[in-house]
């Protein structure tokens, strides 16, 4: 499938998304036409979703090209857990450097139910600037400020499933729309078979459009920008169960 092709996709797929709120088990109506319902009985204390497997102890660690820079990005599955809305999440360690200098620090948490879908509870991120200063600017949390969760992962996710990520009004609308199963990527962790695809954007930033690849057993295995600046992460290697 051409670059050309997914953009063109991405739109349509993110126009309908946003147009009905995109699909999501158990909500209810609201405001922003978006309100999942989660039953806090209903989850439970292993991640091991197919496409998205967070054992603890795991390490990713990716390379890629950032701002115009080179970025190593070490995400890390902690042991650690907290309380979202009743439910535990587990957290996520995902540090950016460039040569050694911290660029980002964020931490995830993220939860699955029983159907084996991956919830997305919240984040929170600390760009390190240039400058010396600071930047949180998208960080949310489920329940804060009226923050949405959204799933990260469908447990059984086919073409052409859309569903949001994360809702907090002009701080975190991430998207996603499935539209390739069964396929091969190669990355410096090596090639790897019955990969899925998905496309993302963002109302935040209209126009920008990224691809992500999952494979089974791993998660993420590669992600790069469709349009706007050139952004690219791929894997390198896993650490760990």
């Amino acid at each position: 499938m051409t670059r050309r092709l997914l953009t063109l996709l991405a739109a349509t797929a993110v126009t309908a998304v946003l147009a009905v709120g995109a699909w999501v088990p158990n909500a209810r109506a609201s405001g922003s036409a978006y309100e999942p319902v989660l039953d806090p009985a209903n989850f439970v204390a292993v991640i091991d979703n197919p496409y998205f497997p967070l054992p603890i102890g795991r390490t990713l660690v990716y390379e890629g090209i950032k701002d115009g820079q080179s970025q190593v990005d070490t995400v890390t599955v902690t042991d650690q857990t907290k309380v979202i809305e009743g439910i535990t999440a587990r957290m996520v360690s995902d540090v950016s450097t460039h040569d050694g200098t911290l660029l980002e620090k964020t931490f995830d948490w993220y939860a699955q139910d029983k159907q084996g879908n991956v919830w997305y509870l919240g984040e929170d991120t600390t760009a390190y600037l240039a400058s010396g200063k600071t930047d949180t600017s998208g960080s949310w949390q489920a329940g804060v400020h009226d923050a949405e969760p959204g799933i990260i992962m469908e447990a059984n996710p086919q073409i052409p499933d859309a569903y949001r990520q994360e809702f907090l009004v002009g701080e975190a609308e991430d998207t996603a729309w499935v539209v390739e199963r069964g396929g091969t990527v190669t990355v410096p962790y090596g090639k790897l078979r019955n990969t899925l695809t998905t496309l993302e954007a963002t109302r935040i930033e209209p126009g920008l459009y990224d691809q992500k690849n999952y494979a089974p057993g791993i998660g993420i295995v590669l992600e790069q920008s469709l349009t706007g600046p050139t952004e690219i992460a791929k894997l390198v290697s896993v650490i760990g169960p």
